[in-house]
């Protein structure tokens, strides 16, 4: 065991559950009216604590088990047999399995933004749960649990590149997101204004530090792949920001802070599968590029083919993940087969994947409100409480 490493990985997986309480919770919340922030809160906290418990039981054998290239098994069900000693490369598995199960945490909850205001609380934390054992954990054990996609599997010697989530996270979440859009259709009121830009801004803030731990966590090593990983994932997101800012300034004649802080966003999901392989330039090519991408594809989801992905979760996670796992391959850092092969294969299964078990759920639990319901809003309807005493 290396004490230096340990230690920064237990201080990555802090920054990372951050970035989803409260980074996210914050981020997504102010983003919504005033009569639903309370359900984002509720919907974030409870992913969190129903994920901690299956990433426990089933979720990280699944994603880390050695029983075969498409399937982890269960034969580290519960941690059973798993000590303080046991050691997974240079630190204690249980700091490892911690820092992973704060990435399965998030991920789903990613997709919360594509379905706020409208949504079936039981319906989320059922689909929520499945769809983290059933589509997360295993493309998870694909690319980073020795399965197939990784070096030596069905790519041949060069294995797909994903430092941190490009295809992992961001493309999984993205385009579930999407197909659960599309599923439960356009909000009553889609055209709202956001009731708390300063919660958003503050929810950005903890994001863009908690990445710090999400990308430089990832070399599992308090070491120069490390710090470098931090330096290139702040670039791309000063970049992004600013490039995102800047073409609204181009395109609409003014900047706003909104749209300043969706673009760190993009900058983030887009270096996270390359901050492990790029250096400063490339990634503040990444960045600018990011913003000015992702920014297209919220005009393009929203506003030309309609869809209610409501907080524009596949145009910024889904697009800049898929975009970055290509600069992978664009820069030389990897096998263009391994980059575009995995994100094709990825693609199909969790876009398949996801709308079946939305299917399936929905025969038990109704996907969306009633239309009642969405009126009141879902902090009283729902959860009988309400943050703001406003007619908003």
């Amino acid at each position: 065991m290396n004490g230096a490493d340990t230690a920064w990985i237990m201080t990555a997986t802090a920054l990372v559950l951050l970035m989803t309480l409260p980074g996210l919770a914050l981020f997504y919340g102010g983003l919504v009216r005033a009569r639903n922030v309370l359900s984002i809160f509720m919907q974030c906290f409870s992913i969190a604590a129903l994920l901690s418990v299956l990433w426990l039981l089933f979720g990280y054998s699944i994603a880390f088990g050695e029983a075969n290239g498409i399937w982890g098994g269960l034969g580290k069900f519960g941690l059973i047999g798993i000590g303080s000693e046991s050691l997974s490369g240079t630190i204690p598995e249980v700091v490892f399995f911690a820092f992973q199960m704060t990435f399965a945490i998030i991920t789903p909850a990613l997709i919360v933004g594509a379905f706020v205001e409208r949504i079936n609380y039981a319906f989320v934390m059922t689909f929520t749960g499945l769809w983290m054992l059933l589509i997360y954990a295993p493309v998870t054990h694909w690319i980073w649990g020795g399965g197939i996609m990784s070096d030596g599997g069905i790519w041949g010697a060069v294995g797909t590149r994903d430092f941190a989530g490009g295809i992992v996270v961001h493309e999984t979440a993205g385009l579930a997101a999407l197909v659960l859009a599309l599923m439960i259709g356009p909000r009553e009121r889609r055209t709202t204004p956001p009731h708390n830009p300063g919660m958003v801004a503050m929810g950005a803030g903890l994001l863009w530090v908690g990445w710090f731990g999400f990308n430089g966590g990832s070399a599992l090593a308090a070491d120069g792949a490390a710090g470098m990983a931090i330096t290139v994932t702040h670039i791309s997101a000063a970049a992004a920001s600013l490039s995102w800012a800047l073409w609204e300034r181009v395109k609409f004649g003014r900047a706003s802070m909104v749209g300043l802080v969706t673009g760190t966003i993009a900058g983030l999901a887009s270096i996270t599968p390359a901050s492990g392989f790029v250096g400063p330039i490339e990634a503040l090519i990444i960045g600018f590029a990011a913003g000015i991408l992702c920014q297209e594809a919220v005009i393009l989801i929203r506003e030309k083919i309609r869809i209610d992905d409501s907080l524009d979760v596949f145009a910024v996670h889904g697009v800049g993940g898929i975009f970055g796992t290509i600069m992978i391959a664009v820069f030389g850092h990897g096998s263009w087969l391994a980059q575009l092969g995995a994100l094709a294969v990825v693609g199909v299964f969790t876009v398949a994947g996801s709308w079946i078990l939305a299917k399936l759920v929905a025969l038990v639990f109704p996907i969306r409100v009633s239309r009642e319901d969405e009126t009141t809003g879902l902090d009283l309807a729902t959860h009988g409480e309400r943050a703001y005493d406003v007619n908003s």
